[in-house]
């Protein structure tokens, strides 16, 4: 299945979604006036782009109307996409470009974490590099179980110690294993903790100075892994680690579950973090780079 295909399947339930509500609030279209835009605002909000988002393009969609006198539903439709690209903006790519590179990923039990990790590093070997994964969850029942198993999948490397031991000294060990084996990307699964944002701010703390200070030169991400199918409230997660870390990108998976695809924009618009991944699916290759464009061409996508 081509790349545009895996995208278009995996966003069947945002695109009918937001296509049928399309359809039904254009059918009797004559201009951009007030009942259209508040049916438009309700059918953003119930895609879980958010209130504040949906207020402002819905703004933007009177202005384009306004200057460009806007006449039919493809117009409607054209101007819906111009906008929402505006939203994301350009795609970000993750910075791995030394050897190694680092991808710290974060982010609460259940939202699909340790398979991202999986996931991730069969992306990245596709890329022609090599993996090395540190199971620096060593808080969660079965996590180091779980993640080996993600890696032989994935045919990637993992420096793994016992449940409870200290995530920074499993990082270390990855690190210099990492060096001793020449690898490209190092990708450690941190563990998944929110409620006690003190002990989780120390330890990514601790795993920071770690990489610093053994990999000063080194590229580091910090992804956040978000599930798609619980809509604003990954927006409350992604604020709450924003609030403890720096993150740069988002893992937003299980959005072929969902149709609630809006909450892509939501997360740009209202954090400014550019999603850099999405799940699709459940197979190893159902973690696909983030394109704006063919995430906004596979929602209005006509058949």
């Amino acid at each position: 299945m081509g790349f545009f295909s895996k995208i278009k399947k995996g966003l069947s339930r945002t695109r009918e979604g937001i296509k049928n509500h399309i359809s039904n609030i254009l059918k009797n279209f004559s201009s951009v006036d007030k009942e259209f835009l508040e049916e438009l605002e309700e059918l953003l909000i119930l895609s879980d782009v958010g209130a504040k988002t949906a207020r402002d393009v819905c703004k933007n969609v009177e202005e384009i109307s306004k200057k460009e006198k806007i006449k039919n539903q493809n117009e409607i439709r054209s101007a819906l996409k111009k906008i929402l690209l505006e939203i994301l903006g350009e795609d970000k790519v993750a910075r791995l470009n030394t050897k190694p590179s680092v991808i710290l990923t974060v982010g609460v039990n259940g939202v699909g974490k340790t398979t991202s990790v999986g996931k991730l590093a069969h992306n990245i070997k596709l890329q022609g590099k090599s993996v090395i994964i540190a199971a620096a969850d060593t808080f969660r029942a079965a996590a180091i179980e779980q993640l080996q198993v993600w890696a032989e999948r994935a045919d990637a490397e993992i420096v793994k110690q016992q449940q409870g031991s200290d995530p920074a000294a499993v990082v270390f060990d990855t690190i210099s294993a990492a060096k001793k084996r020449d690898k490209d990307v190092i990708i450690c699964d941190t563990a998944g903790r929110l409620h006690n944002k003190k002990d989780l701010m120390r330890e990514l703390e601790k795993i920071s100075r770690i990489i610093n200070r053994e990999l000063p030169e080194a590229d580091k991400e910090i992804l956040l892994v978000l599930d798609a199918t619980i809509g604003q409230n990954a927006v409350n997660q992604a604020r709450e680690f924003a609030n403890v870390a720096n993150i740069t990108g988002i893992i937003l998976t299980k959005l072929d579950g969902t149709a609630k695809g809006g909450i892509v924009f939501a997360i740009k618009r209202e954090l400014n973090i550019p999603v850099e991944y999405i799940g699709l699916g459940e197979q190893i290759d159902d973690l696909q780079a983030f394109s704006a464009k063919q995430f906004v061409d596979a929602i209005f996508l006509e058949e």
